[in-house]
């Protein structure tokens, strides 16, 4: 694959689910500012803790059968067998079912516990019981989704998403203006309900056969799938776990209203300034797992794959920093500005995710269970213990920095631990764009914080048209950028007249 079309399928595929994921963005801002209008930080305190203890199960159950499984499909689909694409995931079918029936049961059974621990008291027991069917309905969703991925059909993909979104609006504001906190759990269910029925409808355009699997098949088949997936749920679940016990320290130290702001601020970074890497990952995985025996296509994929993110995730992370007031009255309330500081050095944070990101994709495209496991859990420690003490001392903005420095040491981590395994390199346009456009975002964060409103502003507003001119042009020089809008806005004419 040449290294212009490389570029190409990064950005085309950035350029859908990113669409897809600025109309959810949209959809979510309005949901979002009803919600925090609606709930207040103690409601989003509530739902932050009831996504998570779910989440966690989901990551013991799920078995990350979802994640490995792309990989799987991703190699059945490129070898053009069709008997081998049926098999694995006729296979993979049978293994999502197992895995959602088991998360239900486990939710289920666990439910009193899950309402001790998350609450202190078990007053959410009947809430956690009911939530229990998610975990099914999110396993199935998830089988889908992965189906779709694996063999390319990110088209199906995004009108999944697209009509889950509008159709989750829709529900979730007047079930949160009628009955308020009351209607936490009914949102949560029919959110995931709604996400599995269009992953169904989807799905079943892919027309894709069925086989009867044995006993056997789905040993021999899904060992593969099970022991990879595992690994990539242990490091999941060492995540949600850390994320679960930092939520319930942040309770017990600064009380929900706390869990509810630390939630909105990593609402603003993961999902609306971390878009593009959603964007990317759905159709970054499945084609570095096709060349992962290559290794030269298997360097170039992952170094077009940080340019490209960096060129895209700069001006979005710079416009953030010095429209982060406004931005969050705008997204949730004036009773969230105390998330300002925590917020801005998360985001700066995102610089280092880019690349270690991209990097980290390496573990799972090899099929290197073992190394991503222990990378995972290396990453979890310190950043808990980062988390812990950078809230005891410096309350949420501490969080925010603690997420910068924990994504500088986990770049340099998956740096020099895939560069010596996979013989991956940097090349020096990588290291040539970090000292273009982080500079950019580190003197507007300065401006922010030392300078008045007038003054940073206008001089951040100068600096963000920079940061937007340096993308520009890094991503013309790769792509032919200029040429590909002239050519659209040619055909748009063209059709109108």
């Amino acid at each position: 694959m040449s290294q212009d079309k490389s570029y190409k399928d990064s950005l085309k595929a950035t350029s859908l689910f990113g669409g897809v994921q600025l109309y959810n963005i949209l959809i979510g801002i309005i949901r979002s500012k009803f919600t925090a209008l609606l709930l207040g930080p103690y409601g989003m305190g509530i739902t932050g803790l009831y996504t998570s203890a779910t989440g966690l199960i989901n990551a013991i159950s799920g078995l990350g059968i979802g994640s490995s499984a792309v990989k799987n499909i991703a190699e059945a689909n490129a070898s053009g067998d069709q008997e081998r694409i049926v098999k694995v995931i006729s296979v993979f079918r049978k293994l999502v079912w197992i895995t959602g029936l088991l998360g239900a049961v486990f939710c289920l059974v666990l439910a009193p516990w899950l309402s001790q621990l998350s609450f202190g008291n078990k007053d959410y027991t009947v809430g956690f019981m009911i939530l229990s069917c998610t975990l099914l309905f999110k396993q199935l969703t998830t089988g889908q989704n992965t189906l779709m991925q694996g063999l390319h059909k990110y088209a199906y993909m995004a009108k999944a998403n697209v009509i889950g979104s509008t159709i989750g609006l829709f529900i979730t504001v007047p079930l949160y203006y009628i009955w308020g906190k009351t209607a936490i759990v009914p949102v949560l269910v029919i959110a995931e309900l709604t996400s599995m029925i269009l992953a169904y409808f989807f799905s079943k355009k892919l027309e894709i056969k069925s086989a009867p699997v044995s006993a056997n098949e789905l040993k021999s088949e899904g060992t593969n799938m099970v022991v990879m997936g595992i690994m990539i749920s242990l490091g999941s679940l060492l995540s949600l776990a850390a994320s679960y016990l930092i939520r319930i320290f942040i309770s017990n130290t600064g009380g929900l209203d706390d869990v509810g702001l630390y939630n909105a601020g990593f609402a603003i970074v993961n999902t609306y300034v971390g878009m593009v890497f959603t964007a990317m990952g759905t159709d970054y995985y499945p084609r570095l797992s096709e060349v992962n025996h290559d290794e030269k296509a298997f360097g170039n994929l992952i170094n077009n794959q940080i340019e490209i993110a960096l060129f895209i995730i700069a001006p979005i992370i710079v416009a953030f920093i010095v429209f982060i007031r406004p931005v969050v009255v705008l997204l949730y309330s004036d009773k969230f500005i105390s998330i300002e500081g925590m917020v801005y050095w998360a985001i700066l944070g995102i610089f280092f995710k880019a690349t270690s990101w991209a990097i980290a994709f390496s573990y799972l495209a090899k099929g290197d269970s073992k190394a991503f496991f222990y990378n995972e859990t290396l990453s979890v420690i310190y950043v808990t213990v980062l988390n812990v003490l950078f809230y005891k001392y410096w309350g949420l903005t501490g969080i925010g920095l603690s997420f910068l420095i924990g994504y500088v040491i986990y770049a340099i981590q998956v740096w020099l631990i895939c560069g010596r395994r996979y013989h991956i390199t940097l090349r020096s346009s990588v290291f040539k764009i970090y000292l273009s456009q982080l500079p950019i975002a580190i003197i507007c964060l300065l401006l922010v914080k030392f300078t008045s409103p007038i003054v940073y502003y206008s001089v951040s507003t100068l600096l963000l048209l920079t940061s937007l001119a340096v993308s520009f042009v890094g991503l013309d020089k790769r792509i032919g950028l200029k040429e590909i809008i002239r050519r659209r806005i040619n055909l748009n004419s063209a059709t109108l007249l």
